[in-house]
Parts: structure tokens; sequence; C-alpha cells
């Protein structure tokens, strides 16, 4: 990245309310800044060409091009920068391409505003936001989870929860499927992301998968 304390961000997106839904969440983000919402490949190419980007926000299919095309110029342009997909697209070949392109972010298109903010300062932390359904396809092109016995264990309550995160169950889902109280059920949420070295819930299943914690 650039050694501007505030990010500038790059919105590639052709569906035009999506994109102006995101473009607000953006700009009404005080720490980020929204340098372009484009709606084209070459629009998007034009901006990376000519100024600097923090971020590639980027849906894949587009009318004139593909996604990955945008993160493989942002790869060469600005190698610091990062690469977040946004889009419907979830098989394993386009998951794959992307984040061999240089992605280091996927996210589904159902992502609301938090969810958004959220997934930009964890990639800003170092990490990398995945929805769940990107995990399980990571998780089973990796093949055998890895089993690590030494690291921090899951108690029963909690794999529990961890197995309704990974449903995509809300706080008050888990507490009536569990019979526990609501407010209980973000202590043993924080513990999880705790044991797991997680920042949100895509971090965890992943991570939990990973290990060989829970199956998906």
């Amino acid at each position: 990245m650039t050694d501007a304390a505030i990010p500038r961000i790059l919105l590639l997106e052709d569906d035009t309310p999506l994109r102006e839904r995101f473009a607000r969440i953006l700009d009404a983000w005080p720490d980020g800044e929204l340098v372009a919402a484009c709606a084209t490949l070459k629009d998007a190419l034009t901006v990376l060409a000519q100024q600097p980007v923090d971020l590639l926000m980027t849906d894949l299919n587009l009318p004139d091009g593909h996604g990955i095309e945008a993160i493989r110029l942002l790869r060469q342009r600005h190698p610091d920068a990062d690469a977040m997909v946004i889009s419907v697209l979830a098989d394993d070949e386009t998951v794959l391409s992307a984040i061999e392109a240089g992605a280091v972010g996927y996210l589904l298109k159902d992502a609301d505003s938090i969810e958004l903010v959220e997934a930009i300062k964890s990639l800003r932390a170092g990490h990398s936001p995945i929805s769940s359904s990107i995990a399980r396809i990571l998780v089973r092109r990796m093949g055998t989870p890895v089993v690590n016995p030494e690291g921090p264990q899951l108690t029963p309550r909690e794999t529990e929860i961890l197995r309704g995160i990974a449903k995509g169950f809300t706080y008050a889902e888990l507490a009536e499927w569990l019979n526990i109280s609501r407010q209980t059920v973000p202590v043993h949420i924080k513990n999880i992301y705790r044991k797991l070295a997680a920042n949100n819930r895509s971090e965890a299943v992943y991570e939990a998968s990973r290990r060989g914690l829970i199956r998906l």
C-alpha cells in the first residue's frame, strides 16, 4: 500500500444499484477514500494506470472483460496494494483463478454495509476476509485438513456455535438453536476467535476447517 493513512479505494461493479450502494457505504466511511466507482473494466484500467490505488474492490463478470484483468494490472502497477473480489460467482475455478491472480479477499454480494467495512479493516490488518462458502471451496481443494492437537481446543459448546456460524446463523438464531441466552453467544464467539486467531466469522470457519475441528 501507499504511505497514505487513509486507503485509496477503487470500486469496479457494473450493476448500477449495487455500485451506487457500495459507493455510498465507502463514501460514508471516514477511514477510506473512494477514488472512483467504475462500471467497466476499461474505466478501471484507466484509473489504475493514472493514479495510486491501495485497494481494488472488484466484480468479476463485466460487460467488457473480467475483473481478474484488473487484479493483474493492480499487482503490476501497485504491488503493495490489495484486491478484494465481491461477486456472485462462487465456482471452484473462478475462486481459485481470482486468488491466483492476487485477490486476498473474496466476498459474495450478499455482504451488508457492516460486513463490507469489517472486511476492509480485516484486509488492512493483514488478514484475508473470505465468505464462508468460499472458505469451503478452499478447504475442499486443500484436501485433508491439518489437525493440530497442540493448538487451543474448542469446547463442545464452542464447536456447536462454530457449526452454526458456518451455516450462517445469526446470534439470535444460535441462541434459540442451542437453547442458551442471547447474551452469552458473543462471549463464546469471542473465545472462538481468540483460540483460532480469527477476526471474523469467515476466518474462524476457514481456520477451524483447515485444522479439522469441524467438517463443512
